[in-house]
């Protein structure tokens, strides 16, 4: 069910920051036409930090129902308190997301013994297909290898969001995990490399901007066609690049709104991209094609 290109949704908004609906809606639909494979709402890119619990459970609700069955919906329900966390991933149980991402608790920094016992509990609390998610960079706690392999063990826990880059990981997990387990990248710029050693998708920044290249991208990586797939990931590592010049998503949601897919809400404390990397991501828009 979770394979392929798996676009880290952003979150579109008024001017005033208020959810944007009408352009969720045809953001979702351009998505699927495109060929996306399945859909992160409210993950990292979405906003998930600003959106209060209404909110986020309204994004989750309304991403579900505009896509009706015809792609999977895997809803962003990460929290540094196992029992909001358990809370969001039963709203997107009822609300029919297909499986849920669920964070490292951020901030608090919890050792491994605590990272177990609350992925272990959210699975156990919630018949909800579990992706575990693991991003160092910004939560402050790094998900261990060996603790990764103890979650997998966990009924309802199915994969992982590995985005570290780290390759040397990325094998370990993926040779010591079973068949029904993914492992999926959350780093653009290493997808490839992952996909390549046998992993089984991208949940991508970039996707936001150039969806059907990305997806043709984890199918060439997935089938192990190496040279076609690092050829095209050469051809998309400037955008790759120009979607983290800033903190993510301000660099995505600038370039979705300058191909006129959504309006510019972002909100505080996420400012709007800088001036002075206006050009630099046009540059990058305009190299992929999309403006």
């Amino acid at each position: 069910m979770i394979r392929g290109s798996i676009v880290a949704l952003v979150t579109p908004m008024t001017p005033d920051n208020a959810l944007d609906w009408d352009s969720l809606e045809r953001l979702v639909e351009w998505h699927i036409e495109q060929g996306t494979n399945a859909l992160v709402a409210v993950g990292t890119t979405g906003e998930s930090a600003t959106l209060d619990f209404k909110e986020h459970k309204q994004v989750i609700k309304r991403v579900v129902e505009q896509v009706k069955g015809r792609i999977p919906v895997i809803a962003g329900t990460g929290a540094n308190s196992t029992a909001e966390a358990v809370e969001l991933t039963q709203s997107a149980k009822d609300s029919g997301a297909d499986a849920c991402l669920s964070v490292t608790p951020y901030y608090n920094k919890p050792t491994q013994e605590g990272l177990f016992l609350h992925h272990d509990y959210i699975a156990k609390a919630v018949a909800l297909p579990q992706l575990l998610y693991n991003v160092p960079g910004r939560t402050g706690v790094d998900m261990l290898p060996e603790t990764v392999l103890r979650l997998a063990q966990v009924p309802n826990i199915v994969g992982i969001k590995e985005a570290t880059g780290d390759m040397v990981r990325a094998r370990t997990l993926i040779e010591n995990t079973g068949k029904d387990f993914v492992v999926i990248s959350g780093d653009d710029a290493t997808a490839v490399e992952l996909m390549l050693l046998g992993g089984d998708g991208d949940i991508s920044v970039t996707a936001n901007v150039v969806p059907k290249a990305i997806a043709r991208l984890c199918q060439l990586a997935i089938d192990g066609k190496a040279d076609d797939a690092r050829a095209l990931n050469d051809e998309l590592m400037p955008l790759h690049k120009a979607m983290f010049v800033e903190s993510n998503p301000i660099p995505a949601k600038w370039a979705v709104q300058q191909m006129g897919l959504i309006q510019g809400g972002i909100r505080l404390p996420m400012t709007p991209l800088s001036e002075q990397f206006h050009e630099p991501v046009r540059a990058a828009l305009v190299n992929a094609g999309v403006l």
